[in-house]
């Protein structure tokens, strides 16, 4: 479990919409709930992972010489395609599956209406399109029903109710397809609100507590009328809060929470990573060690919550979710996924389960547009710091921005995520948590840096490696990925 934040009681009986209710996927796996009581398996399982990653620590494993052409141009324009999967976790692997399998996920899927109306109205419309990923520490289902304690106790976590947003991510997509970007807020960032300073993970939870408590004292709404308009209040806070921060209109609004996280991740199989170095977190849960590993369930979610522990705390913990949504991208393309249909089916169910759609996004329109996007270029960066460690008005930690250093920062998206001709890009930069160079033991290594955030770049690209600068972001293919702290 994070540090907690000030918390606030959630409205009683509070539930997202929810479609018609469909029968089970034959094949499924067993859900939390059927495994309780079950011996937890090793996530250390040791995997070879090949192909040349410019920059960084790297995964040993087979050569990707010879096939690296048409391999990797194929990685590329499926790891674009399933972009969103890879946070919001297998909200779009429907972009290689048939109609059908569209429709019957779509069919059974929680959706909120939080782009209506007037939301996005403030902020200019331009030809990308913005995608809101949002992971919620929320003991709840997607149609709000709380988790029941057998299944708490497989996500090593308690019924304390979680209303933070500690995973948000802006997805921006070009509309030539030409430099997609997935940028990490992180959890802690300061933002104005009501005239004081909030952490953005705290927007969402403050917004839905204070108007349900302006419809509870107005009367005349049921339980279930008071949660959904507050929840949806809160909805509406987050992205206005991120709309204001960014300068970017959010076209698309996906949610997943602790369960989904789980229940994919486990339908999946599992998910490689590497680490630089042994760690354990009892707040967590996490327990790992060194090197590469495969994990799953409760251990992914540990994976990606850590934040104690870690040399650059809550900034090492949104590289190891970046790493991690290349990593899903790996599993999807190289175990043939997107083409099993029973594991599809598996990650369809799961996904229907706890993840969260806004209610305007046309799916099919969407996935056929992702089909024709030509290039795979995907980027992984987190917005411009100025201080990651600052003190707000409370005395409160936060991580401090300056606004207008981060909307042109998004301005500027998808005209050059490659740090090599930028000043300032170089050894002297100073060093940040994720991926570094392979430099020996000692040494100072330079490190790959965005050219206007200053911060690691990851990037997905179908490009062959050979021929990159030392300057240029460490790569992250379909045969290998970064080791992190």
């Amino acid at each position: 479990m994070d540090e907690p934040d000030e918390q606030v009681p959630p409205p009683e009986g509070s539930r997202e919409r929810a479609g018609r209710p469909e029968e089970a996927v034959p094949g499924d796996e067993a859900s939390p709930a059927e495994q309780a009581g079950a011996e937890r398996s090793s996530s250390a399982e040791e995997v070879a992972l090949g192909g040349t990653i410019v920059r960084g620590d790297t995964v040993p494993g087979r050569s990707a010489r010879g096939r690296r052409g048409g391999t990797a141009r194929r990685a590329a324009r499926i790891a674009l395609r399933s972009l969103v999967v890879l946070v919001s976790v297998t909200t779009l692997a429907f972009t290689a599956a048939s109609w059908s399998a569209v429709q019957f996920f779509r069919s059974g899927l929680s959706t909120t209406d939080v782009l209506s109306g007037d939301v996005t109205g403030s902020v200019p419309e331009d030809t990308a399109t913005d995608i809101l990923l949002v992971g919620s520490d929320s003991r709840t289902d997607a149609q709000g029903n709380p988790l029941p304690p057998e299944v708490l106790k497989l996500l090593r976590t308690e019924s304390t109710s979680g209303l933070n947003t500690d995973t948000i991510i802006l997805v921006r997509i070009p509309d030539d397809g030409s430099a997609a970007t997935a940028v990490s807020i992180p959890r802690d960032t300061a933002v104005s609100r009501s005239g004081g300073t909030e952490k953005i993970n705290g927007v969402y939870g403050l917004a839905r507590s204070e108007r349900a408590d302006e419809l509870r004292a107005a009367g005349g709404h049921t339980a279930e009328e008071v949660a959904d308009r507050a929840n949806r209040a809160g909805q509406r806070a987050l992205v206005q809060t991120v709309q204001q921060l960014t300068g970017v209109r959010v076209d698309h609004y996906a949610k997943v929470n602790l369960l989904g996280f789980y229940e994919v991740t486990k339908a999946l199989g599992g998910v490689r990573v590497c680490l630089r170095r042994a760690t354990s977190d009892k707040d967590s849960g996490a327990d790992f060690r060194a090197g590469p590993q495969v994990v799953s369930g409760a251990d992914a979610l540990a994976f990606v919550r850590q934040r104690h522990g870690l040399p650059d705390g809550d900034l090492d913990r949104v590289v190891r979710q970046q790493v991690f949504m290349a990593a899903v991208t790996d599993k999807l393309l190289s175990t043939g996924t997107l083409t099993d249909t029973a594991k599809l089916n598996r990650l369809v169910d799961a996904a229907r389960k706890s993840v969260v759609l806004d209610s305007d996004w046309k799916l099919m329109d969407f996935v056929s547009r992702m089909q024709s996007l030509a290039s795979g270029r995907i980027g992984f960066t987190t917005i411009p710091v100025e201080d990651p460690a600052a003190r707000d008005e409370r005395g409160r930690s936060v991580v401090s921005v300056d606004n207008r250093r981060v909307r042109r920062f998004f301005s500027e998206l998808g005209r050059d995520v490659d740090s090599g001709d930028a000043p300032g890009a170089t050894s002297s930069a100073p060093e940040t948590s994720g991926t570094t160079s392979g430099s020996a033991p000692g040494s100072a290594p330079k490190q790959p840096t965005h050219r206007l955030t200053g911060s690691r770049s990851l990037m997905l690209d179908g490009a062959d490696a050979a021929g990159q600068s030392d300057s240029a972001p460490d790569k992250i293919t379909a045969d290998g990925i970064p080791c992190v702290y």
